[in-house]
């Protein structure tokens, strides 16, 4: 038995039921947002005059469900608001342009927002005991940016041309000063492009003077006129002032704004920078303009996060934790290798003291197998004498301590204090003042970093208790599958915005949109039942279904009164 089907059926269904199941995310959704405070959520600078704006609570909603459901355009969102249920009722059926989205997309307003939502979100998991045992995750992912491929700019290389410009700025105003055209000018003048323009604007002043006078002198002059000579002269040192050199020189120096202390940028987006990509598709080490993510999780709840330009993770430690708003929930920080350096636990003993850290240092892992502790080569495997202050090596080279030493680091700024040994001129046999020596006969020297090496050793020990190896255990399963989810699941392998205030907003919503997603399926019953205290109380929704069904047979119609 089959049910009546028949062509040409003609139906109109009326559908009252325009309600969504109260376990559904855009529930969730709704109720997240709009526990945020009214004076957060509205804009201070609100136009006053015009057409009235659509809330922005309203359009947070709608841009968390569309990235829940991996749609991330405009015109797709737009569309959706059309078709999909749950978006009508988030939007309370209003049919808003994609020109409306994408502008509050990347407005500074709703990127104000979105960082202010993690810190609403945070203290909803501190009143519901969420917080993973206090302890506070931090790692690091790269992701492409909407940028051009090959569209990079190098620091290195517009350094190169802007010193060989300068130089040839500093020719031509040396002819201009031999020709009597222009005055005298500071050198480092020259050099800019407001320099160049100056010059270029005296020559062409020149120029006229010149056309002036040639045109009060005879046609017909023997030997030609040295006016005109002249101003040839001077059109052809114009012409390469104003079409070649004034505009390279303003477009390396505007570059050297943009680098920003970076040794790339991309033409397409200058706040991606060029960086390795885990995803190699090529398998050629190509790079790749994108932005550094750090996140900062517990139990997988991403309770703040950042973008940086910088490749590497342990130069983002510093300004990550100072921006972080919910960074006094949290007793405990654990991060990876990456973060292991001098600086930063100089950082963390100074600035956070009353907050423990596990954090192990890049060779900690190395230093604990059987290899590197029976390797006779390492300084921390010689003999050492404390009352003398001296080293014995593997060979029995004695090294006294000769003096003290410091380097500043190029990325950090930091200074290193350093003790350094050098291998004594005479030894106990001519064998060892041989050994003493390099292959090009100088004294060998080794170098020893007691405040990196103290600090070493607290991190060994933190890491290597009891309560130091659960904490640094739960960050694999912590922090790492938050970037899994964000590119893998739900499909974010690429921002969708350009600029780097834009592009925080785009990896903040789909951030949030995680953690609400994950709180949904964790704590949000699927089972609503229990909602009701009784079930006969329930609400029953009414559902009115009317269908008009209009046969014609060749032409005959029900209504004979009326034409079709």
């Amino acid at each position: 038995m089959y049910k009546d089907y028949i062509t040409g059926q003609t139906a109109l269904t009326l559908n009252l039921d325009f309600t969504i199941p109260n376990n559904h995310l855009a529930t969730v959704i709704g109720w997240f947002v709009d526990s945020i405070p009214e004076d957060v959520l509205l804009s201070g600078d609100a136009a006053k005059t015009g057409r009235p704006a659509y809330h922005p609570a309203m359009m947070l909603k709608i841009l968390l469900f569309a990235y829940s459901r991996r749609v991330f355009s405009g015109r797709k969102i737009e569309l959706l608001l059309a078709e999909n249920l749950p978006m009508m009722v988030l939007a309370e059926h209003q049919q808003i342009s994609y020109h409306t989205i994408n502008n509050f997309r990347s407005s500074d307003h709703a990127n104000e927002l979105v960082k202010k939502s993690f810190l609403y979100f945070t203290n909803l998991l501190e009143a519901e005991g969420l917080i993973n045992e206090g302890a506070l995750f931090i790692d690091g992912t790269k992701i492409a940016a909407d940028a051009n491929r090959y569209t990079f700019v190098w620091r290195k290389a517009v350094e190169k041309f802007h010193e060989k410009l300068k130089g040839q700025a500093a020719e031509l105003y040396d002819e201009l000063i031999a020709k009597e055209v222009v005055k005298a000018m500071a050198q480092e003048q020259v050099q800019t492009s407001h320099g160049l323009t100056e010059l270029a604007r005296e020559t062409e002043a020149e120029i006229e003077k010149l056309t002036a006078e040639i045109a009060q002198e005879p046609k017909v002059i023997p030997g030609g006129s040295p006016k005109k000579a002249r101003r040839r002269g001077l059109k052809k040192l114009l012409h390469q002032l104003k079409k070649d050199y004034v505009p390279r020189m303003k477009k390396y120096e505007e570059a050297e704004k943009i680098f920003a202390g970076r040794n790339s940028y991309s033409k397409t987006d200058h706040d991606a920078t060029f960086m390795h990509m885990k995803e190699d598709h090529m398998k050629n080490g190509q790079l790749k303009p994108g932005y550094n993510i750090q996140a900062a999780t517990t139990d997988q709840y991403v309770v703040d996060f950042a973008l940086y330009p910088n490749p590497t993770d342990f130069k983002t430690l510093e300004p990550f934790l100072k921006q972080m708003t919910t960074l006094d929930k949290f007793d405990q920080i654990v991060a990876d290798a990456g973060y292991g350096s001098e600086y930063n636990y100089s950082l963390l003993e100074d600035k956070y003291s009353n907050k423990k850290y596990y954090i192990p240092y890049t060779m900690y892992e190395k230093e604990q197998t059987r290899k590197y502790k029976n390797d006779p080569t390492k300084l921390i495997n010689w003999f050492y004498n404390e009352k003398d202050d001296y080293y014995l090596d593997q060979n029995g080279v004695k090294f006294n301590f000769k003096y003290y030493s410091q380097r500043q680091e190029r990325l950090t700024g930091q200074v290193r204090d350093f003790k350094v040994y050098e291998a004594d001129e005479v030894q106990l046999t001519p064998e060892l003042e041989q050994l003493a020596k390099t292959k090009s006969g100088y004294q060998r020297h080794v170098r020893y970093n007691p405040n990196w090496q103290y600090l070493k050793e607290k991190a060994k020990a933190v890491l290597q208790s009891p309560e130091g190896r659960h904490n640094y255990s739960m960050r694999k399963y912590d922090v790492e599958p938050v970037f899994g989810h964000l590119k893998n699941v739900f499909g974010m392998r690429r921002t969708h915005l350009r600029g780097k205030k834009k592009v925080e907003t785009d990896v903040g919503i789909a951030f949030m949109m995680m953690n609400l997603s994950k709180y949904w399926h964790r704590r949000w019953p699927k089972d609503h039942s229990f909602l009701f205290k009784n079930k006969k109380r329930q609400k029953k929704t009414i559902k009115l279904r009317v269908k008009l069904i209009v046969f014609c047979y060749l032409g005959v119609s029900f209504f004979p009164d009326t034409s079709f």
